[in-house]
């Protein structure tokens, strides 16, 4: 566990990428696991149980989603499982760092509190760049703005099915 550890942290330092993993079912398995865990944890900080699990529940269907279509769409889709372990596993690492500054941001709003989730934020897509470069082998550049587009995209869809509703509420 602790090799695996190591390696996902070395993807987060762009050091290696999502090839470097072992393509297992039950790694990917696991990882979204952690993933739940980790995200319900950040989400629980701001919001009632019920909304925490479904947007962790929308969450995990939009990156296995994505992932697919960007992979299905560039010929690639025997990386899926490498590609979504390592989107997985990074993102569960850097939330996990984040949760003392989302706790701050959330319980007493500081300034260093903001700075730093805008800085994982910043880290989390240079690592999900990284990430779609080297699943797509393209530049990287090109991973950059795919994983820009895709943030995107997750923010888009979370933000409409999940604004409204705590407007409502």
């Amino acid at each position: 566990m602790y090799e695996l550890i190591k390696l996902f942290f070395s993807i987060c330092l762009l050091k290696k990428g999502p090839q470097d993993i072992p393509a297992s079912i039950w790694l990917l398995r696991l990882l979204i696991i952690v993933y739940v865990c980790v995200n319900f944890l950040i989400l629980i900080i701001s919001t009632d149980v019920f909304n925490a699990v479904l947007q962790v529940f929308v969450e995990v269907l939009l990156i296995l989603g994505l992932t697919w279509m960007i992979l299905f769409f560039a010929s690639k889709l025997a990386r899926f499982q490498q590609t979504v372990s390592a989107l997985m596993a990074t993102d569960a690492l850097i939330s996990f760092l984040a949760l003392p500054a989302m706790a701050t941001l959330v319980g007493q709003g500081t300034a260093m509190a903001f700075f730093a989730i805008v800085l994982l934020m910043l880290w989390q897509w240079l690592v999900s760049g990284h990430i779609f470069n080297n699943a797509l082998d393209q530049p990287f550049t090109f991973g950059l703005g795919i994983a820009f587009l895709y943030i995107l995209f997750s923010y888009i869809v979370m933000d409409t099915l999940f604004f409204v509703q705590i407007q409502e509420g």
